[in-house]
């Protein structure tokens, strides 16, 4: 059986490896893609770019999603994800430090299937993660 795989689309190092060290700590073992910008991601998921050839029928089970990056932000990521056939069922949980009502209700209006603010608190990030990892892995059952 294949892993479910997680798409970390987040542009912070720091925030990487803190996202990363949540997972081990909450023992969600899946492979993690790591897509330092909304190119890269759109790049992985479309088998395009870098990931030319890519057997795209293979699909992260989980997207999270950072909203503010270069090149290309996270709604964009989302309105691109959610207008294609092939990746518009895929769940989205934005995972971002934004606090502004106006990313949040764009987010869900985009179709965002969760939105999280990141925890200042690694303990209280950690713990995010572990139910964003529970529900999205384990209980919920995808299209």
């Amino acid at each position: 059986m294949k892993t479910k795989q997680i798409l970390l689309v987040e542009d912070n190092p720091d925030d990487v490896k803190l996202t990363m060290r949540a997972l081990q700590k909450s023992k969600i073992l899946n492979e993690v893609v790591v897509a330092e910008d909304g190119v890269v991601a759109i790049d992985y998921l479309f088998g395009t770019g870098r990931f030319a050839g890519r057997d795209i029928k293979v699909m992260p089970q989980l997207i999270l999603l950072d909203l503010k990056m270069p090149r290309m932000d996270g709604l964009e990521v989302l309105n691109r994800i959610r207008a294609d056939e092939r990746t518009k069922l895929l769940p989205v949980v934005i995972l971002t430090t934004s606090s502004e009502d106006k990313d949040r209700l764009e987010s869900y209006n985009l179709g965002a299937n969760s939105y999280v603010r990141k925890p200042v608190d690694f303990n209280r990030f950690a713990e995010a993660v572990h139910q964003l990892g529970l529900y999205w892995l384990v209980l919920n059952e995808g299209p």
